[in-house]
């Protein structure tokens, strides 16, 4: 008889990660609660921990949606520090001496 493979949404794995790190649970007694394998969860913990420090999470973790939206919002943020800093120079442009002179 073979086993049929649970999945997780990811809020649970984030609150049981949560547990670790932010609820003074062991590995084991949070595994064991949730019904768990330890492994599994030092494993979400670790992603988490990573997560909290700014990593982005490696692309064969996630669906390839969320991986795609991720790239997409990376890249909008590009965008935007490119626009605010050439408003950041136009600002001193137009408020330098150089240019109110020439009016």
């Amino acid at each position: 008889m073979t086993r049929k493979r649970r999945s997780f949404t990811a809020e649970f794995k984030q609150e049981a990660a949560g547990l670790v790190l932010d609820q003074g649970y062991t590995v084991p007694q949070a595994s064991a609660s949730l019904g768990v394998v330890k492994s599994v969860l030092r494993r979400w913990v670790k992603q988490l921990e990573a997560e909290r420090q700014g990593v982005t999470p490696k692309s064969e973790a996630l669906p390839p949606p969320e991986q795609r939206r991720i790239q997409e919002l990376e890249a909008r943020c590009e965008r935007l520090k490119r626009e605010k800093n050439i408003l950041k120079k136009a600002t001193a442009l137009l408020m330098s001496d150089d240019w109110n002179g020439t009016r």
